[in-house]
């Protein structure tokens, strides 16, 4: 592979006159890798492909690299501290892996000129120097399909000049729910996680995020020329890896709905319980109080997050910290104005419902301790 990196670089550096009409035999290509069913491919995934069909040189570069392994990934992850990287594969070895997951990969085929295709070697090669081929990763605006995009829009002896998409504003919750629908955990995650901004609208080019619309709008796609010429982007599309059998399994037990309704069943038995007794649990109080105020926490420290989705979460007005802060008088069963403040977080909740969508299991969240609220207001009475 470092023979094959060392050629690119080779190639890039040598002048106009004897380089030219080396690129009459490449062929550069976009790769659109459907997803299958690790949680990180859901999405999909983009890379390109460079073909010398004289000397067989075939390779895949691919900005989706990250280590898994490095410390506190997952929480760099949280806050949008990830760093990926270019990485560059024969392109056989790419495929193979998407072919055994039974992932279909799509290939297009893009109409660029010797003199672009050039200017893409060399982008591609000052891109994967060592100082240059890590990039901090953003889902939304920065990713292993945004990237691609805009290495090819760079090249070109031009501009890129996109067809608008008519009626078509998808928000960013939207088109990740879609992506997540038999994954009804990864769902529910992401929409505790998310705030307000992912329900705005988006624009075309937001939504290429998704490499399945980087590959729609490419096939529509018109290279506009310095010279006035028109001509497509795409040459021609076809299938490089068919597609093969993916087995969908069933994230948990039960789903975020079946849990919602275990939850407000219990809450409904535990009231009907103390109103019988003419006493109060506060155990199952301590409980919702703990796990809605550790959640919070959570929420609350997306708020430093540097993905932008995940500030003015709404969510916050019912799960956050206050709760931990009145945790001790509910144990004590102590007077406290912590039934009232619910009900004004919950109250807040349900007008902001006009302007973000909320997780499966908020409502019913915020119906468990409505029911804790009447309860314990019958008992001040």
């Amino acid at each position: 592979m470092v023979s094959l990196l060392l050629s690119i670089v080779a190639r890039a550096q040598q002048t106009p006159e004897t380089s030219l009409a080396y690129y009459d035999s490449v062929e550069v290509s976009m790769l659109t890798c459907a997803p299958h069913e690790e949680v990180y491919s859901l999405y999909g995934h983009s890379a390109i492909r460079w073909r010398d069909l004289h000397n067989g040189q075939d390779i895949a570069f691919n900005w989706g690299i990250f280590n898994f392994q490095k410390p506190h990934f997952v929480l760099r992850f949280i806050f949008g501290l990830t760093d990926y990287e270019l990485g560059v594969a024969d392109y056989k070895h790419f495929a193979d892996y998407y072919q055994r997951w039974g992932s279909m990969v799509s290939e297009q085929v893009l109409n660029l000129t010797a003199a672009e295709k050039r200017r893409l070697q060399q982008l591609l090669a000052e891109n994967y120097l060592p100082e240059n081929r890590v990039y901090r990763y953003n889902y939304f605006y920065d990713n292993c399909s945004t990237r691609p995009r805009d290495i090819i829009e760079k090249c070109v002896d031009g501009t890129v000049k996109y067809e608008p998409r008519q009626d078509y504003e998808p928000t960013f919750r939207q088109m990740i729910r879609e992506k997540t629908r038999n994954h009804d955990w990864v769902t529910e995650g992401n929409d505790w996680l998310l705030g307000v901004r992912a329900d705005l609208n988006t624009t075309r080019q937001e939504q290429e995020f998704l490499p399945e619309n980087l590959m729609y709008d490419l096939d529509y796609a018109h290279i506009l020329g310095r010279d006035g010429s028109i001509r497509q982007l795409v040459k021609s599309r076809r299938m490089a890896v068919a597609p093969g059998v993916q087995v969908v399994e069933r994230d948990f037990i039960i789903s975020p709905t079946e849990a919602g309704i275990v939850l407000l069943v219990v809450s409904l038995l535990v009231a009907v319980a103390e109103w019988r007794r003419r006493k109060t649990y506060k155990y199952w109080d301590a409980l919702l109080t703990t796990v809605t105020g550790l959640a919070g926490c959570v929420l609350f420290v997306m708020l430093f997050s540097q993905h932008p989705a995940t500030s003015s979460n709404l969510q916050l007005l019912l799960v956050n910290p206050v709760h931990l802060f009145y945790l001790p008088a509910v144990l004590r069963r102590r007077k406290t104005h912590y039934w009232t403040v619910l009900l004004v977080m919950v109250m807040l909740l349900i007008v902001g419902c006009f302007f973000q969508k909320y997780a499966t299991l908020t409502p019913f969240l915020a119906l468990s301790l409505l029911i804790r609220y009447w309860i314990h207001l019958r008992r001040e009475k």
